[in-house]
Parts: C-alpha cells; sequence; structure tokens
C-alpha cells in the first residue's frame, strides 16, 4: 500500500472518530438508533405538531356537525403514523414490544379497564348527587344537529382516538424508552421508577389549558401515575388504554360531568358544588383516580398472581435477532 493511500486510509479514521464523537449525544452506534431521551421524546414531539395542524385546518374549514368525524378521522390516522414512524425509524423495534399485540387477552385487558373506569366515574357521580353538589337535570341532551347516538358515536370515535395517541406517546414511546435507556446505569427498579414519574409529571404539564390553579396538577400527576403503573405492572397497553379511553367518555358523555368538554350526554348534570370538591380538577375525582388505581392494582394482582415489573417494559429486540428468530 502506498503512503498516499496509508495518509488517505488515517485521515478517513480521523474524520470517522470525531464524527462518532459528535454524534454520540444523539446516536447510539452500536444499536443504530437514536439515544432514549430523543427516542422518547420525539414521537410525542412531532405528532402533537401534527395534530394542532390538523385541527388549525379542520376547524377553519368545516363546521358541526362534519368537524368532529372528519377531525376524528384525522387524529386516526396521526396514531397509525405515529405508531408505525415510532415503531421503524426511531425505536427500530416490532410494534407489540409498545404493548399493541390486539391479541384476545389484549382485548379483554381493555374491556376491564373500561369497566374500572366506568364504576369510578359513576363513583364520583354517587358522591357529587348523594353530597346535593350535583343533579341530573335530563337524559340524552345536547346532541347538537345530529341524532343523539349517531353524536355518541362520534364522541366515543373522537376519544378513543384521542386517548389511545396519548397512551402511546406517553407510555408506550416515552415511558418504555426512558426506561430502556436507564435500564442498566442503574437497577431496573430505579430505571422504570423515574421514566414512570418523568412521562407523568409531563402528561400532567400537558393537561395545563385545563388547569386553574398549581394545585389542580395533582389530578393529571394522578392519572399519569394510574395509567403509568397499570403499563408497567402488565407490559401491555391494553389496561391503560381501556382505562383512558372509558374514563374519559363516560366522564363527558355518560355521566355529563365533563366540565371542560362540551359533548351529548346521557345524563346532563348541573353542578353547584364547590369547585374544589366537585370541580373537573376537584377532591372528589382525585380520591375516584386514587380509587380505580387500587382496581387496577386488584386485577392484575388477581389476574398473574403477583405485583411486579413487567421484564417487557424495558425490553428492546434487536433487528437481526428478530430476523434470526423468524428463519
Amino acid at each position: 500500500m502506498s503512503p498516499e493511500q496509508n495518509s488517505g486510509r488515517a485521515a478517513s479514521g480521523v474524520v470517522g472518530q470525531v464524527a462518532s464523537r459528535l454524534l454520540w449525544p444523539v446516536w447510539n452506534g452500536s444499536h443504530r438508533r437514536l439515544r432514549a431521551p430523543l427516542r422518547a421524546v420525539l414521537p410525542a414531539v412531532l405528532s402533537f405538531l401534527a395534530l394542532a395542524a390538523l385541527q388549525t385546518v379542520v376547524r377553519a374549514r368545516f363546521t358541526h356537525p362534519i368537524r368532529e368525524p372528519v377531525e376524528a378521522a384525522g387524529i386516526g390516522a396521526v396514531l397509525v403514523i405515529t405508531v408505525f414512524v415510532s415503531a421503524r425509524l426511531l425505536d427500530r423495534r416490532p410494534i407489540d414490544e409498545y404493548g399493541l399485540s390486539l391479541d384476545r387477552r389484549w382485548w379483554r385487558s381493555f374491556a376491564v379497564g373500561g369497566a374500572i373506569a366506568t364504576v369510578v366515574n359513576a363513583g364520583a357521580l354517587a358522591v357529587a348527587v348523594g353530597a346535593g353538589w350535583a343533579t341530573v337535570v335530563g337524559v340524552a341532551k345536547g346532541a347538537g344537529d345530529l341524532p343523539f347516538l349517531p353524536a355518541m358515536v362520534v364522541v366515543f370515535t373522537y376519544v378513543a382516538l384521542a386517548s389511545a395517541w396519548e397512551e402511546v406517546v406517553f407510555r408506550g414511546a416515552m415511558l418504555k424508552n426512558l426506561a430502556e435507556g436507564a435500564d442498566g446505569p442503574v437497577p431496573r427498579w430505579a430505571a422504570v421508577g423515574v421514566a414512570v414519574l418523568a412521562s407523568s409529571v409531563v402528561f400532567a404539564l400537558l393537561h395545563g389549558g385545563k388547569v386553574d390553579h398549581p394545585s389542580q396538577y395533582g389530578y393529571y400527576l394522578l392519572a399519569g401515575l394510574l395509567l403509568s403503573g397499570a403499563y408497567v405492572l402488565t407490559g401491555d397497553l391494553a389496561l391503560p388504554i381501556g382505562f383512558h379511553v372509558w374514563y374519559n367518555f363516560t366522564q363527558s358523555a355518560v355521566f355529563g360531568l365533563g366540565h371542560s368538554q362540551q359533548t351529548p350526554e346521557l345524563l346532563a348534570v348541573e353542578t353547584v358544588g364547590p369547585a374544589r370538591w366537585v370541580g373537573e380538577e376537584g377532591v372528589v375525582y382525585s380520591l375516584f383516580v386514587v380509587v380505580g388505581g387500587l382496581l387496577v392494582l386488584a386485577y392484575v394482582r388477581w389476574r398473574d398472581g403477583r405485583l411486579r415489573i413487567d421484564e417487557r417494559v424495558t425490553q428492546w429486540t434487536p433487528r437481526f435477532e428478530r430476523e434470526t428468530r423468524r428463519r
């Protein structure tokens, strides 16, 4: 090999080392994918921007009752794209590693999560009515220009897609990648604990548009901890998605408790009690979120016979391993 060739190879090696060091904070060379913090944050940021653009365009072009189904369809498209982009391009993992197996067991847990959420909101309504803080003033109200049943279907579709999106980005992508990235440098329990807390805080802060006082963030923090706990104990998104979908839907459209959400209501409820107790982030709702968390723990304990961190929360299967298994 000539001196010129040796010199060129050495220069190329130096450039490669410099580039590798510059990229190290954002790129994991051994895994050939972005670092965990970026994998955790980018799905939420990019899809949030996509949803903001979608709502701006749809709400400028369409009015009720066309606007709602068009917007729901757009949210569904953003959800699907987010899952595939996160899995294929950012995480380089199979989609089912997020906890989206969608098999019979998955749907059973989804249904249980929905049942627990419905019980929680029914309990909150019963307490509010029993204390004289709320009164049922009608049935099947507020459907607008649509018949009541189609209006409820549109609302459920919208709520289901939006709630599923939140679970995918906050639990499936954010929590999982933070836990996976920290697992090893710190014990698994500590890695998962930090990931649960961080994703729950972000989840609470992004609901700031509904908050009038800093203390009300506690309600959303509790909700984030409940949903994160359901995820880390099962390694699956079925229970948190089921709870989230049916909690939001039954709170607003079934029991008429969603003061910040204008939806058709199966039970139209007039709230007259103090906002501190029966506001949307009030003490009654917060206490019933805790009740929901206890019911989720009881279900997982009954189903699995134990309560412990599921190993799938920090799992990542490299592509070459997946291809080897298929052969």
